[in-house]
């Protein structure tokens, strides 16, 4: 998801975003553990994503 996308977002729709990413981390994760994973790069990708939405995330918050 693109950042204008993000800072679109309100801040319980943020958290619903990072929650979802941090799910679809841990299923990759787990498909990597059990060599399942071809493409190593989406473990980056999501982790990115993340930390991209936690810093959105703290940006509402502070700006409160």
């Amino acid at each position: 998801m693109k950042t204008a996308e993000l800072r679109q977002k309100d801040v319980a729709g943020l958290e619903a975003e990072i929650k979802s990413l941090q799910k679809a981390h841990f299923g990759l994760r787990m498909q990597k553990a059990t060599q399942q994973l071809n493409n190593t790069n989406t473990l980056g990708t999501t982790r990115r994503a993340i930390a991209r939405a936690k810093t959105i995330l703290a940006e509402k918050n502070r700006a409160k």
